[in-house]
């Protein structure tokens, strides 16, 4: 046989040698292959072939030049047919071959590993070990990647086993792939006890231990074990850094991270973009949005997972005008966004109450076909329910053919926080009926629901079926329980739920301070705040929201100044607008309207409608209407159309007895359609609530009620009540006081102590602000009747019994 016609080839196979040292000779099996075939235009195509379609164009060429029944051509085809996901023709080659060398059989199995189920792919090893084919460590390797993406715990440890039996126990691919299956299968001790058994550890295997960690939860283990890699003598590389980078940024260890970034500039891997994306998600997750937007700012490339992260990250933190500035930037350098995109930009609308722009990008959802991903929709029904459009959100609810519990989760929290306790109830019940099990989320929601209607009955409801289905010693749970029995005016049980939690976060901390704050125990919430500062919870700006608040509620201004300093000093924390308007209401509650005056005078911001609120209501309060007609006058600039802040602006008037003034007020609401919202009580009785307006007698007992009320009028007038009907003009004496005898809140009272036996305690809840006169009034009632009477009010609770109120008249 000439030399000329012939030339011995060498195709390598896997070395299946348990050694992990390479060897300088490879194993391999020699076959003669004709050098025509192997230099024949047909076999440089398809080396040069990339794609399927180019594929099926050659191949008849292969035929045509009797090359087909080639081993090297057989091989080359079944890989390319598996590369290019078409097992089923890749079989078509494999099964006519009459004698199959082994590595077309290995070329098989990666192939229905890559392209065919776990099942099909494991028929295929059985068939290898029944045509006794001895197999290769990356057969391993692929069967046990494949039982990990598949979350097959117990076929990826008979694989395990096999690998074991073939000797391959110390071969360093092999146990890198058994860490990495027992790691997707949430097994991540089973996996670290395979790695600290492997004789030999390279970068891929620590990176593989570090990612494992990562993604099971145990962030802080995994940034260990990255300092650990390092300590071996293992210099991390992109793969490294994108691996524990998320993790750094849930235990928000700034400092690694910091640490990571310069290692990342050093080695020029921050040029590539997802490392660049990795430390862009863990600086907006430490709190560093400004460093954020630096990163993204100098990113060279930029993909959807960049954008992406940009936009839920502004989100996330509190900056969702740039988070759907950047959305639509996005947009306009031509990305296609994805249904991260859309959930990002919805949260960003919904964070921002903006309908318009929700409605914008729930149109661009219908336009590119995204609206069929239930995240999204779920996304869609919070953003509506957020923007106070619950309706809309109840029919993008109603419209879903497919609902998850999250799906239930978010509209019920959604008539909840938009104060539709009984849809959110019943829906609730619907959800059961249907054999949908709650999860902690949805008893959040529901429990979010009960708290808006402060009803202790309801709340012990809740309470027990959180205790039957074991969710309530979670902390998620635990939290709105301690917040909603704060709400029913159960301030106590509260606390002593507090007490018990084995874990609180800054949440469950906040939920008790703002609890004492709202009763008007401000020395209770400031013993409490001191406590989180001596432990290891760190406070956040809601946290200092609620003891400013607190301490406006019990008139502790020096403390709350005290503590607003230290916000900014100590935990450099920047005050928001609420912590403004809170500061405002703190001095002005107090009387000291100038002081108020000069703070907003010196905001480094342009004072929002919080903050000219507090100023306008503090000025009613104490009738300083000159400082009140210019807060009111700011006010109108921002809000023309709020009908609230115009009756404040009257009541403040009607204070001073400027009755032309009253006038003119009330003359403007109604030349701009604005009005004044209804005073509306709610009391709670054998497990109906009973709703009652000023002045209604649509009632059943209505009758009952006012000759009971005209009653009890004569009785604490007696005790000492006189009426003040100083706010109402234009009417008789009587009419006055028959006025202030019909308040919403005088009704549900009346209603309580008609239906309930001596000594039960009346639980009131009143939509808005409770008037003076029947703040005067009801103590006399609490008085007269050795009743007591507890009003949960638009701002807080009052605590009425023997005569006196909790408030110490001071709200």
């Amino acid at each position: 046989m000439s030399s000329q016609l012939y030339a011995l080839r060498s195709v390598p196979i896997p070395n299946t040698s348990t050694s992990t040292t390479p060897t300088t000779t490879p194993h391999y099996q020699r076959i003669f292959i004709p050098s025509h075939v192997y230099s024949h235009p047909s076999a440089i195509l398809l080396e040069l072939c990339t794609s399927i379609k180019e594929l099926h164009q050659i191949l008849p060429l292969v035929i045509k030049n009797g090359f087909y029944n080639e081993h090297l051509f057989q091989t080359k085809l079944i890989g390319l047919f598996c590369k290019y996901g078409s097992i089923t023709e890749a079989a078509r080659v494999f099964e006519p071959v009459e004698h199959k060398l082994d590595v077309l059989y290995h070329t098989m199995l990666k192939g229905y590993a890559k392209n065919s189920t776990l099942s099909h792919s494991l028929s295929f090893y059985h068939r290898m070990q029944c045509d006794e084919v001895r197999p290769v460590v990356y057969d391993f390797t692929y069967l046990l990647q494949l039982c990990g993406e598949s979350l097959d715990l117990k076929r990826g440890r008979e694989i395990h086993a096999q690998l074991i039996t073939n000797g391959f126990q110390s071969n360093l691919f092999a146990m890198t792939a058994v860490v990495n299956l027992y790691a997707k299968c949430r097994q991540i001790h089973d996996a670290y006890k395979m790695f600290e058994r492997m004789p030999q550890k390279d970068l891929v295997s620590w990176n593989t231990l570090v990612a494992g960690y990562a993604q099971n939860g145990f962030a802080r283990r995994a940034v260990q074990l990255f300092l650990q890699m390092q300590e071996a003598g293992q210099k991390p590389d992109s793969i490294t850094l994108v691996s524990v980078l998320p993790a750094v940024a849930d235990v928000k260890a700034l400092r690694i991270g910091r640490s990571v970034h310069g290692y990342a500039f050093r080695s020029g891997f921050e040029s590539m973009v997802n490392v660049a994306t990795a430390l862009l998600d863990m600086y907006f997750k430490c709190g560093l949005t400004g460093t954020a937007r630096l990163v993204f700012k100098g990113m060279s490339r930029k993909n959807v997972v960049s954008w992406n992260t940009m936009i839920d990250g502004c989100a996330q933190n509190g900056e969702s005008e740039e988070a759907y500035a950047t959305f639509l930037k996005m947009l306009d350098e031509g990305v296609e966004p994805t249904n991260v995109s859309m959930m990002g930009a919805l949260h960003a609308c919904a964070n921002l109450g903006d309908l318009e722009r929700g409605r914008f990008v729930h149109e661009l959802l219908d336009q590119r076909k995204l609206g069929l991903d239930l995240s999204v929709m779920n996304s869609l029904i919070s953003m509506y329910s957020k923007c106070k459009r619950v309706d809309i959100a109840a029919s993008v609810f109603d419209n879903l053919k497919q609902k998850t519990i999250v799906t239930w989760n978010a509209m019920i929290l959604g008539y909840a926080h938009n104060g539709r306790v009984n849809e959110a109830l019943n829906l609730f019940c619907t959800m059961q009926s249907q054999g949908i099990k709650p999860d902690s989320f949805t008893l959040v929601s529901v429990i979010t629901a009960l708290a808006h209607l402060s009803v202790t009955r309801q709340a012990k409801w809740i309470h027990g079926l959180a205790i039957r289905t074991l969710m309530d010693k979670n902390v998620f749970v635990a939290t709105t329980l301690v917040d909603m029995y704060a709400k029913c005016g159960a301030v106590q049980t509260a606390r002593e739920l507090f007490d018990m939690m084995q874990e609180r976060h800054v949440i469950t901390w906040n939920a008790m301070i703002d609890g004492y704050g709202t009763h008007g125990l401000g020395k209770e919430a400031l013993d409490l705040f001191n406590e989180m500062q001596n432990g290891s919870i760190k406070p956040n700006d809601i946290t200092f929201l609620s003891v400013i608040s607190a301490c406006s509620h019990s008139g502790l201004v020096e403390e709350g100044l005290y503590y607003f300093d230290i916000m900014k000093e100590d935990y450099e924390l920047e005050p928001a607008m609420d912590h403004y308007g809170a500061m405002v209401d703190l001095l002005g509650r107090a009387g000291r309207l100038n002081d108020a005056w000069n703070f907003i005078q010196e905001m480094p911001v342009k004072p929002g409608i919080t903050v000219l609120g507090a100023m306008l209501g503090a000025c009613r309060i104490h009738k300083n209407v000159e400082l009140g007609e210019k807060a009111a006058d700011r006010l109108f600039e921002l809000d023309p159309d709020d009908g609230g802040y115009h009756v404040l602006l009257a009541n403040m008037y009607a204070s001073a007895s400027m009755w032309d003034k009253v006038a003119r007020v009330r003359t403007a609401m109604e030349k701009k359609g604005l009005h004044k919202t209804p005073g509306c009580s709610l009391v709670e009785l054998t497990n109906e609530v009973h709703t009652f307006y000023s002045g209604s007698n649509n009632h059943p007992q209505s009758k009952r009620i006012y000759a009971f009320l005209e009653t009890l009028g004569d009785e604490i007038k007696a005790a000492g009540y006189v009426p003040d009907t100083n706010s109402i003009h234009d009417v008789e004496e009587d009419v006055k006081e028959q006025l202030l005898s019909t308040h919403s809140e005088r009704l549900a009272i009346a209603f309580g102590l008609l239906n309930t036996s001596p000594g039960t305690t009346i639980h009131i809840r009143k939509n808005l602000r409770v008037c003076g006169d029947c703040h005067d009034a009801t103590k006399y009632i609490s008085l007269v009747t050795g009743r007591e009477i507890v009003v949960r009010d638009l701002r807080r609770f009052h605590h009425f019994k023997n005569g006196s109120c909790s408030c110490g008249d001071y709200w």
